[in-house]
């Protein structure tokens, strides 16, 4: 048995009886007015953070989410959308899109705004999207990228790049290591299929995404969520994994890569005109967001009138930055 039947086999039995805690750590959904979540579909919460950013959605989004667990996510993007198949949910094991299926008209009786053919349910795999090619305007994943192997994560992120219409975006949430995991870990198909030990470290995740042709970045969040102990897991030492949250544009990156933001901000406070590397105004005496290459620029220049904060790992909003 391959990694990937063992993930399939894992999600069927966690869809025919559901597992608090399966993937990562289940967590309350935010509260949206009119919108009413069925119990059963918390309890099937299998994600490490969030793929649905509430202010950046609108109705006229066409959304392709992947990996469609108990319907979560899905219920709540057709909250913003509210047409029929504008969302386009993606699962390629059986049993979770019937579970999903159910769930989604237990939605319907509590949501009179709420239709089931608002989201179009379809069997598929990540590694090759039954989806047309440049016709969605969101992409969003919640906790599955990191249960691929190497070569099988690149296909999965080309497949992402290339249902989205050029500007689109693209809504990950995954977890991260903060130091490499044991092979032994790694060969552990059934911790892969947990989003254990197929994680990556956070430059790792993110060259993944420059690789695959996403010209901006924008790391959204960045928090600690579990710990692989020595004991139980026969370490070293602990791991701490962490979950993270971005949004990748599917625009070009510059000729000097891709802009990655990552929530650091430039403070000029001098007196003559100041210019990024890119030749752009620094404005003067305005908390300005940049991003990582023109922040390390400005390190370099080591100004005395110039002030570059650390990354936050938290940033909302590209139309205020640098890039």
């Amino acid at each position: 048995m391959g990694y990937l039947d063992t993930t399939n086999e894992l999600y069927k039995e966690a869809a025919l009886i559901p597992q608090d805690g399966l993937c990562c750590v289940t967590s309350k959904s935010r509260f949206l007015p009119g919108l009413t979540i069925p119990a059963v579909m918390q309890e099937m919460n299998y994600g490490c953070g969030t793929t649905v950013h509430f202010g950046d959605l609108s109705h006229e989004e066409t959304i392709l989410y992947v990996g469609v667990g108990g319907g979560l996510e899905a219920l709540q993007f057709a909250y913003f959308t509210r047409r029929p198949k504008s969302v386009i949910a993606v699962d390629k094991v059986p049993e979770m899109l019937d579970k999903a299926r159910q769930n989604l008209e237990l939605a319907t009786k509590m949501n009179a705004w709420f239709r089931p053919d608002f989201i179009y349910l379809i069997n598929g795999d990540a590694l090759s999207l039954p989806v047309e090619t440049e016709s969605v305007t969101v992409a969003a994943q919640n906790c599955l990228f990191n249960i691929f192997e190497q070569d099988d994560l690149t296909k999965a992120l080309a497949e992402m790049h290339r249902v989205l219409k050029p500007g689109g975006r693209f809504y990950i949430s995954d977890p991260i290591t903060t130091k490499p995991i044991p092979e032994q870990l790694r060969k552990d198909e059934r911790l892969r299929a947990m989003c254990l030990s197929g994680v990556s470290t956070y430059q790792e995740y993110l060259n993944k995404i420059v690789s695959a042709g996403f010209g901006t970045i924008e790391i959204q969040a960045r928090r600690p969520f579990r710990v692989l102990d020595k004991d139980r897991y026969g370490l070293s030492e602990n791991i701490l994994l962490e979950s993270i949250d971005l949004v990748a544009y599917k625009n070009p990156a510059l000729a000097s890569g891709a802009r990655i933001f990552a929530g650091e901000t430039l403070i000029y406070f001098g007196k003559e005109r100041l210019r990024d590397e890119d030749g752009r105004i620094i404005p003067r005496d305005i908390p300005h967001p940049v991003c990582q290459k023109t922040a390390d620029y400005f390190r370099k220049l080591n100004r005395c009138d110039v002030v570059v904060t650390a990354p936050t790992y938290h940033y909302n909003g590209i139309n205020n930055g640098c890039c």
